[in-house]
């Protein structure tokens, strides 16, 4: 790479602006295409929190829900987690809740293509058909992880398989899902249990997702609940981890990768906020008043820090990706630290940037169907989002900064 190139290539990846790789390129000329559709209907899918199976299918048409699975497999083959996340900003700039969905089917793909090729027992195997999947049958894989109270079981099946008991909430997409990935416990007969993962069509006796979605927020996402009763899963659909209840910074690696470019969506509401109240101002004329003009520039700064902030620790995690050498405990609390500043600057900045919006524009924007509404209602879904909520990212990066983040608990 010649010095002019790189010196283009490092202020490209501060900026979270341009795709650094040639599919990251792809994936957005893609979307480019779509997003004036997608934008005709957000605030109707908004208003009565309906989810726009149309514009998946589309997408779907045009090969975006195999963006990041490899190309042999059908795929576009986007690795990157910094386009995969600006992919998602710009979405995001749309409608943040289709972004928001997306998100989940472009982790699923990186995620999978890691276990396809350092994946142990049914896992690699099983990734692979998911990856083919998405690649070369459009399938739309919604992913069950938060538990509603009681713990998600496997338990042994007399068939060899298992049996899936249990109930998720907050799960996107989850009706019009064609496939899941749930999360769960092992119970066996003997030993102790395992955390792990079970691959389950949407058509599984014993598996419901009522189109019953109605939150303050993300309203067009189908965030609904998954209910699991007795669902039959074949041995080979189950990817077992380790020992359940366990500490494994490993697994913060990876959980680094599936879940950074999530921060995406946020960003992108927090741009699209700026842009719709500045370029209205601007349309005004004339010269604003000394504190719009201080506000402005405020907003600027603002979105300046989180883009630098995210980009940064999105150019971490894109380096240690796959460096899988020495010690997988140290990479895993390497690769979460800077994912936890980045997700607490995002929160905070990207929620500061839409209410300083709505104090510019006044009270029009307090109407349930103004963009900002939508913004403002939006934008707090980001300090739910695992890993980690508030109070856990606290302790982790209190206990990182003292040294007391191993292990051992000593510095």
């Amino acid at each position: 790479m010649t010095d002019q190139a790189d010196s283009t290539h490092r202020a490209t990846a501060g900026a979270l602006t341009e795709p650094l790789t040639p599919q990251g390129h792809a994936l957005l000329e893609i979307l480019d295409r779509h997003l004036p559709g997608m934008a005709s209907g957000t605030t109707a899918h908004d208003r009565d929190g309906t989810f726009p199976l149309d514009v998946f299918q589309r997408l779907g048409d045009d090969g975006v829900l195999g963006a990041t699975v490899p190309p042999e497999l059908g795929g576009l083959g986007v690795s990157s987690v910094h386009d995969v996340c600006l992919a998602v900003k710009r979405i995001a700039e749309t409608d943040a809740s289709v972004a928001l969905s997306l998100h989940m089917q472009f982790s699923r793909g990186i995620t999978m293509s890691y276990e396809r090729e350092h994946g142990t027992g049914t896992g690699p195997a099983l990734a692979e058909r998911l990856l083919r999947l998405m690649g070369t049958k459009k399938a739309l894989i919604s992913g069950a992880l938060k538990d509603a109270g009681v713990t998600t079981e496997l338990v042994p099946a007399a068939d060899g398989g298992w049996r899936l008991t249990g109930r998720k909430i907050l799960v996107s997409m989850a009706p019009f899902a064609t496939h899941f990935v749930v999360a769960a416990q092992t119970r066996p007969t003997s030993g102790n249990p395992l955390t792990a993962s079970a691959f389950l069509p949407a058509g599984t006796p014993g598996l419901k997702a009522p189109d019953n979605w109605n939150g303050m927020g993300m309203r067009a996402s189908a965030s609904t609940e998954v209910l699991l009763q007795d669902c039959p899963v074949p041995a080979s659909d189950v990817f077992v981890r380790g020992p359940a209840g366990v500490r494994n910074d490993a697994a913060m690696a990876g959980q680094t990768v599936s879940s950074i470019g999530l921060l995406g969506v946020y960003a992108g509401i927090a741009q699209a906020a700026r842009d719709f109240t500045v370029t209205g101002i601007a349309r005004h004329g004339g010269e604003p008043a000394a504190a719009v003009r201080t506000l402005i520039a405020e907003l600027d700064v603002k979105l300046y820090t989180l883009r630098t902030a995210l980009a940064a620790a999105l150019a971490h995690t894109d380096h240690h990706a796959h460096r899988t050498t020495g010690d997988p405990d140290e990479r895993g609390r390497l690769m979460m630290a800077p994912f936890q500043y980045a997700k607490l600057i995002v929160n905070r900045t990207a929620a500061s940037i839409v209410e300083d919006c709505m104090t510019l524009v006044g009270g029009a924007s307090f109407t349930a169907d103004h963009p900002l509404s939508r913004h403002y209602r939006d934008v707090r879904a980001g300090w739910f989002m695992q890993p980690f909520t508030y109070a856990d990212a606290i302790d982790h990066l209190s206990a990182h900064a003292l040294g007391t983040d191993t292990a051992g608990g000593t510095p």
